[in-house]
Order: C-alpha cells, then structure tokens, then sequence
C-alpha cells in the first residue's frame, strides 16, 4: 500500500466490437505475452460460438455468467497473538468482477484439450456452463463461500 494516499483505479477502455467494459477486461485477461488482437480473436470466435449454439445474445449470457461467478466473501489470514486465522471478508465490487473473469478463464484454460479443440471452444462452453450454475468457475465461487461459511467463527477478528 502506498504511503502518500490513494491510488485512483484506470478507467477501463470498452471494446471496440461490443463497447462494453466488461468485455475489454475478458480480453485483457484472456491474453498472453501481449497479444491483444490474439485474445480478441478468441473472445470474439467463442462469442460466435455461444450464438449459433445457444441463438441468444452473447454478450447476455456473459453478464450472466459473470453475476453467477461473481463471489461475495472470500477467507484472507490475519495474524493475530502469533496464530494465523483465515478471517472472513466481504469483497468489493471492483475485486470481485475482476476474480470472476478471471476465474472464468482459468476454468477455460483448464478443459481437456481432447473434447475441445480450440481455447475459443473451452471459453464458450466455460461461458455457457457458468451462465447455467456450473462448470469450474462456479465451483471455485462455491469453495469460496464455503471456506468463508467454515471460517466464520473468527469473523471477529475483522478490523
């Protein structure tokens, strides 16, 4: 944490398919050594993907996806009296978007490549499945709260 005040969060350019922020940062998360037309590309083939299979919106279906994934404790240790406790917190809004896309895209990249051929298919079925309540972005959110719900006896070391 810097000492000389608080730092101000850089605005998030929305993407230039979609124009939607959210989007732009599924881009950035998703790409790797700097590629961004690279990332762009498989976001955008995965997009495609989830309309012809599901003829919805796409951009619909990742919003929910996002909601679905999005975690609302999570445990952080707290040293207290020389003993480590995992402490339940609430997490911000900012945070905790940011933990879902990237969650999101672990599980992506995460699918066996013998189903799936192309990363742009493990996204769209990762998408799909988190926009229905499962696959392994949810289940991480659910290991979340769970942690969070065993770990609430020591909520009172929260300050």
């Amino acid at each position: 944490m810097p000492r000389t005040g608080r730092i101000t969060p850089r605005e998030v350019e929305p993407d230039p398919v979609y124009g939607s922020t959210i989007v732009a940062m599924l881009v950035s998360t998703v790409m790797k050594h700097g590629k961004k037309t690279v990332a762009q590309g498989n976001v955008y083939s995965a997009f495609d993907i989830i309309r012809e299979k599901q003829g919805k919106d796409p951009i619909e279906l990742f919003e929910t996806a996002v909601r679905n994934v999005t975690p609302q404790m999570e445990v952080r240790s707290r040293r207290v009296g020389g003993a480590s406790y995992q402490v339940p917190t609430p997490i911000k809004g900012r945070r905790a978007l940011s933990l879902a896309i990237r969650w999101l895209v672990r599980g992506a990249r995460n699918r066996p490549n013998s189903e799936y051929h192309t990363f742009a298919e493990k996204l769209a079925k990762e998408l799909m499945d988190a926009a229905n309540g499962e696959g392994l972005a949810f289940q991480r959110k659910i290991t979340s709260h769970k942690m969070a719900e065993a770990n609430r006896a020591f909520a009172h070391f929260r300050w």
